[in-house]
């Protein structure tokens, strides 16, 4: 985030590639040939590997994660530069901040998958006997988190500098995208923190990558050279020539770029250069990993020749007799006898269930009542329709319907004989809790950035915090509420579940679920750690960010009691942040460590208190909605006096 751009350059124009007016169509076929090639070749190989078992494997769980990273690593830009091509080439700074962070994240991500695989054929070829064990899929999803992680802390460490210059008169990017070096002639104030920001993580991304790319297939030659038969030696090197291909082209178009950059005057033969490592590489991954692959042309024939067969009409119930086919169909219907699932509650004690059936009842009662006073008074009262409310009326929407997902078959159990849920009710159960858990997590999050604006730029709040911004804001944390919770019930549903079908928890929840399949949970875990990850970082440091710029903001306050009132603004969001994510985080925590008892114990904060607390600690400490009550409530006590 930033403290607004403190100048007033408000947007950019991008150069683009050239000037002249003959050469933009030329270049706009072009460039949309290659964007489509990089799609269709990237999600292709997305699809194969996921559909197709044989390719359920470590170099190709690296090779999907290098297709997915090119996928959206050309998505950031070539879009925006296609339009430029036949319309004008602004770009505001807003956006050409957040192309820049995506920009950086993908690079560097990119740079460190090509050493996890690197690191892959180092272990098949000089340890196969322990590949499985050593590449086991923790480390594989180890791998590729940290790739992601990294790719996440220099894009942070690029996007956080250049927010913080100030931009003059002069606002024309002499290049086709948002880029550090172009960007940093433009600013009126020093750049030299910036520089050495650049050249620290530039350095440490490029060296760390190359030396370990360097050592890895030292010892792959070393390894190979040793083998006596000429078989064996050209098999080793032909599973490892595509990688090779890939590593030369990225690190070697991308040094050509930075290299020409660092020339003066050489900025033109930068962007000529910078082509191929942006747009033609993504392009050729796919195509190099393809041709050159003959697991993956063997999935890919088996493939086509199955979907010709359907194309043409013929062979419809050979098809559905196949394995695959039936594997399929199986997956779809379970593939087992277990067509529901009993749930083993909070605890087994006949004893307790009706006390804990009448706490659940008023948490419930109080969590439906609260959230809805809240709804209506904020929809009902015109002057509590501001951003901060409107992020509020929002927030309480999702506990109401977070709490409905589970708190009333909760209840049902406790007072019936069998916790039973079928196996559609639970799987929707699922989509829904997560639905609404990650659409919370993002809500928190514009509640934070809201916060920011308000008390770091005062003056422009009712602009930046416009009712276009504040619905794409929300619109935007439904939509990762829904990518998450499709992600993870769609990997869910194509488990099979044997006979073990009681679920040790009191709703249908991801880890508990795994434990019951018989089948591999490989993928899931994959999915987990990815999504949970991105969704418990992506909000965690952009609400870090914002407090550490509130803190520093109000800390400059020179009045006690401004600072006192800034202060009071923040205490709520405060409060409902720290028990949302202390209570998630406890919970998964105790999840890991194996202790599932404590981990739903820990989870009742979680699910069924917060949902309530939120409403009380929004009404009781915040002065407008106790005044709006008290008229509410005077004025329906003056009606029925009348």
């Amino acid at each position: 985030m930033t403290l607004r751009n403190s100048s007033s350059v408000t947007e950019f124009i991008l150069a683009g590639l050239s000037e002249q007016s003959n050469l933009q169509l030329p270049l706009f076929l072009l460039f949309l040939g290659i964007y489509v090639f990089t799609v269709v070749g990237n999600l292709g190989l997305i699809t194969l590997i996921g559909l197709n078992s044989s390719l359920h494997m470590p170099m190709y769980f690296f090779l999907f994660n290098l297709s997915f990273i090119d996928l959206c690593y050309s998505c950031v830009f070539t879009p925006k530069m296609l339009n430029d091509l036949v319309a004008e080439n602004i770009i505001s700074y807003e956006g050409c901040m957040t192309q820049l962070f995506f920009f950086c994240f993908f690079v560097n991500s990119e740079c460190y998958v090509l050493v996890s695989m690197a690191y892959d054929r180092y272990v098949a070829i000089c340890n196969p006997l322990l590949y499985m064990v050593t590449m086991s899929p923790q480390v594989c999803s180890l791998l590729m988190f940290g790739s992601y992680v990294v790719g996440f802390a220099g894009a942070m460490a690029h996007t956080g500098r250049m927010l913080r210059l100030t931009f003059c008169n002069s606002n024309i990017i002499d290049h086709y995208l948002c880029e550090v070096l172009p960007l940093l002639p433009l600013s009126c104030t020093s750049t030299h923190v910036n520089e050495l920001v650049f050249f620290i993580v530039v350095g440490m991304v490029i060296t760390t990558a190359s030396i370990s790319i360097f050592i890895s297939y030292a010892l792959i030659l070393s390894n190979i050279l040793r083998i006596p038969s000429a078989e064996g030696r050209s098999k080793a090197f032909g599973t490892c020539g595509s990688h090779i291909i890939a590593v030369a082209l990225f690190f070697g178009s991308g040094a050509f770029t930075y290299l020409t950059t660092s020339f003066p005057g050489s900025m033109d033969q930068s962007k000529y250069a910078s082509v191929f490592y942006t747009n033609v590489v993504p392009m050729l991954n796919p195509l190099i990993y393809s041709l050159r692959n003959k697991d993956v042309k063997l999935a890919l024939g088996k493939t086509l020749k199955r979907l010709k067969l359907i194309g043409k009409g013929e062979g419809v119930i050979s098809i559905a007799m196949t394995p695959t086919f039936l594997k399929l169909r199986m997956l779809a219907r379970n593939d087992s006898l277990v067509t529901e699932f009993i749930l083993a509650g909070l605890t087994d004690h006949p004893e307790l269930q009706q006390p804990l059936f009448y706490l659940f009842l008023m948490i419930y009662i109080v969590t439906t009542v609260g959230n809805l006073g809240l709804i209506m008074l904020i929809g009902l009262n015109s002057h509590l329709h501001t951003p901060m409310y409107y992020f509020l009326f929002n927030l309480s929407f999702i506990d109401l319907c977070y709490a409905s997902v589970f708190t009333p078959k909760m209840l049902i159990n406790f007072v019936s004989r069998k916790n039973i849920i079928s196996y559609v009710g639970c799987m929707t159960q699922l989509f829904f809790f997560l639905f609404f858990v990650i659409s919370e997590c993002y809500m928190l999050t514009s509640m934070a950035y809201d916060r920011y604006v308000a008390i770091c730029d005062p003056l422009l709040y009712k602009v930046t915090m416009s009712h276009q911004a504040c619905s794409m804001l929300t619109f935007a944390a439904y939509m990762m509420g829904f990518a998450g919770a499709t992600a993870h019930t769609g990997c869910m549903l194509r488990l099979t579940f044997c006979n073990v079908n009681t679920i040790n928890h009191y709703l249908c929840d991801i880890l508990p679920l795994l434990q019951l399949s018989c089948s591999s949970t490989y993928v899931n875990e994959v999915v987990v750690l990815i999504v949970v990850g991105i969704n418990i970082t992506v909000p965690c440091f952009t609400i870090l960010i914002s407090y550490i710029f509130i803190l520093t903001s109000i800390l400059r306050i020179k009045s006690t009691q401004g600072r006192s009132k800034a202060f009071s603004t923040c205490s709520s969001h405060v409060i409902a942040i720290s028990l949302f994510f202390g209570s998630a985080a406890s919970m998964y925590l105790n999840y890991s460590s194996g202790s599932m008892d404590l981990g739903k114990i820990s989870s009742v904060v979680y699910t069924n208190v917060i949902p309530m607390l939120n409403p009380l600690i929004y009404s009781l400490r915040n002065k407008d909605i106790k005044v709006t009550l008290r008229k509410a409530l005077f004025q329906i006590q003056e009606r029925n006096m009348f």
